[in-house]
Formats: structure tokens, C-alpha cells, sequence
């Protein structure tokens, strides 16, 4: 009766979440509880059922050895991050402005012991993928090469693995430059410390996370994105720091809410992706133009270096390095002084630098900018590497339908796929969820 009735429910459980699949584990279990030998239980003859944690938590099943595999997993909540101000500075030793958001990732992670590792995702269409602890980079591509890419930056940085199970679920948009590839790094590497006991602080998960994308993925990103989705805090920007190592954070109390204004995310659905090779192009032309100065960052460079350096590429990327590094200080500011329409007017002049000297918008994040003004936006601008992904408008609640509408039509105009318009709120960074084994398959 109570026996069968917990071994429904993991039926039910499986159905919903791909990390219940041990079936020899359930047998055996089973058998424990209800003090049969092997091949008397015919409810596990056919080996269907999956996972044993519902189970663990029976009374019928006190004492069962198998009992504690429930320590087993483990579930981080990794959130996304927009960045307010500081675009294309986190690898030229300038000032940021991110905050985490109230849309996240989802990693649980259960140990295994024979060197496999498994994925499964939610994204439409992804299939799970199997490799091992030992994987390198070049052997897993797509989704799943973040995935990897963690266990190959732990591994490459001497911690020892046994394999693992995951299951990544996202309630951030795909290639929106919202962070989603941080967060889901961030998640398996904090996971995976917690699980095996390794005993890194944040800042050490950061970099394990970055050395994923850009070691292994092909995409050499900054620190940002890792740092707010691991630091961030609710109705806080994370200021970041990014020319000392290890970089400093402080966070930034955000007060808009208060007086009656949203961030809002318009994610064009423009897929963005910094591996394609245009956000490696722009972090190696700044690299050029700090070597030309003899500076080790191009932030540090003063207003005459656009007059020194003669290649007008690199005057420009030089120009938005060091006016986008003065927004943050003047955005900083405004937010310190509940000044927002100084702030709005900081952010859409954010985006024309990102556009004019910099170039990594697109046509979608520039008519969602221009819409989101014509609607009554304080300020607009581009956020994240740029060539798609999302823009954000800061706006009055009761402007957003309007604001929806707007970007809604002008994208109708051009027969583009309407954009995802949502509003955000600065929320707390990764945490584990405790009592993991409740919220499997919920």
C-alpha cells in the first residue's frame, strides 16, 4: 500500500524530471522496504521506475541503506544579469554596473562514480549528452559545451571529479545577453563544489566559470557576468572593479522602484553569441590600441590618446572605452541621487557609443532603443556584447503596455518576429536550494 503508493509517485516524478533515471537503484530500494528478495517485486521487474528520493522520504523506508543517496543532489538557482552601464569594459580594467535578475537557471547535480557525466536540458529540441570527466576541448559542442566546459576547468585546475547528472533548466531566454551561459556555469561549478567539498569561494566559481567559456567554448568573456550572477543581492546593481585582481564588488542600492519606475528587458530574439568571432575581434582590437598607448588597459588611457593612436578603428573602440567608463561613473551617481532622468539620459547615450564607435549593435536593438524612447522611456540601450541579444528601458510602470506596443509595431513595420518585452527586478545571486530532493521534478 504505502509501498506501491511512493513507487506511483516516482512513475510520476520521472515523467517530469530526466535526473530520476537509476532504476537498479529503485529496485533495490523497493526490495529493502518491503523485505522481498530479488525478482519478487513485480513492480520493479520491468525496471521503469526512476530515482528513489521520493521515496527515501517514506517512513516505510527508515533505515534503507539507500536511503541517504538523497544527500546526493544537489540544486543551485543561478539568476541572469542585466548590465546597467559598463558595456565592453570588464576586459579593459573599467567599471561595471550589472545586476542580477529575477529570471534564472536552475542546475541539480547528483554524483556518480564511474567517471560519466550526463546533461539534459530543457531548451527546445536538446537531447541529452554523455561524455566524461576527462573531456577536452573540441569534443562537445552547442548547449552542452558549457556544460563540459566546466567539468573541464575544475578538472584542468586540479580538483578530482567522479562524474555527475545534470539537469539545467532555464527561464532566461537563449542568446538574449542575459548571462544565461554564466549562470549555467556558475551553477554546475557551484554544485559540484558543494558535492564534492572543494571549498571555493565565489570569486574562485567566478573564474572556474569564465576559464569554461573561454577555454573551452571559444568565447573569451570578462569576469562581469560571473561576478553578478554570484555577488548580486534584491534591489542592489553589483559595481564591479575590473582592474585589480582579484576583482572588487560593492554593491549599489537601486531605489527606482520606490519611486515608481521598471527596468525593462526587450530581448529581440536576435540570437547572440559571442563565440561567432565579433566579440573576440573587439576584445583584440583594445588589446591592440592599450599596446600602441603602453598601457596595460585601454580604461586607464587618458582623453588624448584617441589624438596618438592613428588607425580610426581603434580611435573609436578607444573613445567608447573611455566615455563608457565615465557613464558608469555618472550613472553611479545619479542612482546614489534618485536622479533618473540623468540616468536614462546616461544609458541611451551608452547605446550610440555602442553603436556609433564601438559597433555591436544591430537594427533590432536599435529600433527597440528608438521605440522604447518614443514610448516615454527615461533612457534605452543595448546590454550585452552586442549583435542581438536584449535592450533595456528604464520607464514608468504604466508605460509599459504602451512601451510594448511601440517596439511591438515598429517591428511589424519590418515583418521581424515580435520581441519578448519583460520587466526586472535587481534580485539576489546563487544559491543552493535546500532539501533538494523536494523540488526534484517540481
Amino acid at each position: 500500500m504505502q509501498v506501491r503508493d511512493e513507487v506511483e509517485r516516482l512513475e510520476l516524478v520521472l515523467q517530469r524530471d530526466p535526473l530520476l533515471e537509476r532504476p537498479e537503484v529503485v529496485a533495490q530500494v523497493v526490495r529493502v522496504g518491503r523485505g522481498l528478495g530479488p525478482g519478487e517485486d513485480a513492480w520493479t521487474a520491468n525496471g521503469r521506475h526512476g530515482g528513489i528520493l521520493p521515496v527515501a522520504r517514506s517512513p516505510a523506508f527508515a533505515g534503507c541503506a539507500y536511503a541517504r543517496r538523497v544527500t546526493d543532489v544537489r540544486r543551485w538557482d543561478v539568476p541572469g544579469r542585466v548590465n546597467l552601464i559598463g558595456e565592453h569594459l570588464d576586459y579593459n580594467g573599467g567599471p561595471v554596473l550589472p545586476l542580477a535578475i529575477d529570471r534564472s537557471v536552475t542546475v541539480k547535480a547528483r554524483l556518480r562514480d564511474d567517471g560519466v557525466v550526463n546533461v539534459w536540458s530543457d531548451l527546445p529540441g536538446a537531447a541529452k549528452v554523455t561524455f566524461t570527466t576527462s573531456v577536452q576541448p573540441g569534443e562537445v559542442d552547442g548547449w552542452a559545451s558549457y556544460a563540459a566546459g566546466t567539468i573541464w576547468s575544475l578538472v584542468d585546475a586540479g580538483h578530482a571529479l567522479t562524474g555527475v547528472d545534470l539537469v539545467i533548466e532555464s527561464r532566461l531566454p537563449s542568446g538574449a545577453g542575459l548571462s544565461s551561459s554564466a549562470a549555467t556555469t556558475c551553477g554546475i561549478a557551484a554544485a559540484l563544489d558543494e558535492a564534492h567539498g572543494l571549498g571555493l569561494d565565489r570569486t574562485q566559481i567566478a573564474l572556474v566559470a569564465q576559464r569554461a567559456e573561454s577555454g573551452f567554448v571559444g568565447a573569451p568573456v570578462g569576469l562581469m557576468d560571473q561576478l553578478a550572477v554570484l555577488y548580486g543581492a534584491a534591489g542592489h546593481a553589483v559595481q564591479i572593479d575590473t582592474s585589480v585582481s582579484p576583482h572588487t564588488t560593492r554593491l549599489v542600492p537601486l531605489g527606482w522602484e520606490e519611486d515608481g519606475l521598471t527596468l525593462v528587458v526587450i530581448a529581440t530574439g536576435v540570437h547572440h553569441a559571442l563565440a561567432d568571432g565579433e566579440y573576440a575581434a573587439r576584445r583584440e582590437e583594445c588589446e591592440r590600441a592599450a599596446a600602441e598607448l603602453g598601457i596595460e588597459w585601454l580604461a586607464q588611457a587618458t582623453l588624448d590618446a584617441t589624438v596618438q593612436l592613428t588607425d580610426e578603428t581603434l580611435k573609436a573602440r578607444t573613445r567608447h572605452v573611455l566615455t563608457e567608463t565615465a557613464r558608469v561613473r555618472g550613472a553611479v551617481t545619479a542612482v546614489s541621487r534618485r536622479a533618473w532622468a540623468q540616468l536614462g539620459t546616461i544609458l541611451t547615450a551608452s547605446h550610440a557609443s555602442l553603436r556609433d564607435d564601438f559597433e555591436v549593435s544591430c537594427p533590432e536593438l536599435d529600433v527597440a532603443v528608438e521605440a522604447a524612447l518614443e514610448a516615454g522611456a527615461l533612457g534605452a540601450r543595448m546590454t550585452g556584447g552586442g549583435f542581438g541579444g536584449s535592450a533595456i528601458a528604464l520607464v514608468a510602470p504604466e508605460k509599459v503596455q504602451a512601451l510594448r506596443d511601440r517596439v511591438e509595431a515598429r517591428y511589424d513595420a519590418r515583418q521581424w518576429k515580435r520581441p519578448e518585452v519583460f520587466a526586472v527586478r535587481a534580485a539576489d545571486g546563487a544559491h543552493p536550494v535546500p532539501d533538494a530532493s523536494a523540488k526534484l521534478g517540481q
